[in-house]
């Protein structure tokens, strides 16, 4: 019995839980929310956006971790999604300003709730 319990595969043993539930309706609203502000740095943009439009060199000061490779992507990723606009603005140098969309200030109640929840965990010592 003892060498007939080392090649028994306990898994096939336990039997299956039902998942009681209910299915997220299609699609899913919290992938379809995560997949528009989904990205690093991509809630500090919009974020930082939420006061008013901003130049990019503005965005790098107030973002200060995130390196002049990534910020671009990062605002050209979330242009594509619709979540912000870039205008590119008549002065001399040339300059350009980015803003939320309808789309992207209707994100900040949801980044408002992530960040009441990241309170509460630093509050309970929660360190990532």
């Amino acid at each position: 019995m003892g060498n007939l319990a080392k090649h028994v595969d306990w898994k096939i043993m336990l039997k299956r839980r039902i998942n009681h539930s209910p299915k997220p309706p299609e699609p899913c609203a919290l992938t379809e929310c995560m997949a528009v502000i989904a990205g690093t740095w991509a809630p500090n943009v919009v974020w930082c956006l939420r006061a008013g439009p901003r130049r990019f060199s503005e965005l790098m000061d107030v973002i200060s971790p995130v390196s002049g490779k990534v910020l671009p992507a990062r605002l050209r990723e979330l242009e594509q999604r619709g979540v912000i606009t870039r205008k590119v603005c008549d002065t001399s140098p040339p300059s350009v300003e980015y803003s939320l969309t309808e789309l992207g200030g209707g994100s900040i109640p949801a980044l408002d709730s992530i960040v009441k929840v990241g309170h509460n965990l630093k509050k309970r010592g929660y360190s990532a």
